[in-house]
């Protein structure tokens, strides 16, 4: 497997983990959505994500 693949994995493994620590079990979404910072640290590591998605399939063409 590429190293640059590797990594790109590597970077959504982390967002996933993050995502998971910033949610508690329960949270009701009216709540999330007052919550700015928790919002924006979420969609942050979509964005990386989604980022990292991209470049593996840019990467395998």
């Amino acid at each position: 497997m590429d190293s640059h693949i590797r990594t790109w994995l590597k970077d959504i493994t982390q967002a996933i983990q993050e995502i998971n620590s910033f949610l508690p079990v329960k949270k009701d979404f009216s709540d999330f959505q007052q919550d700015i910072k928790t919002k924006r640290a979420i969609e942050r590591n979509v964005e990386i994500i989604g980022e990292a998605m991209s470049r593996i399939l840019k990467n395998q063409s």
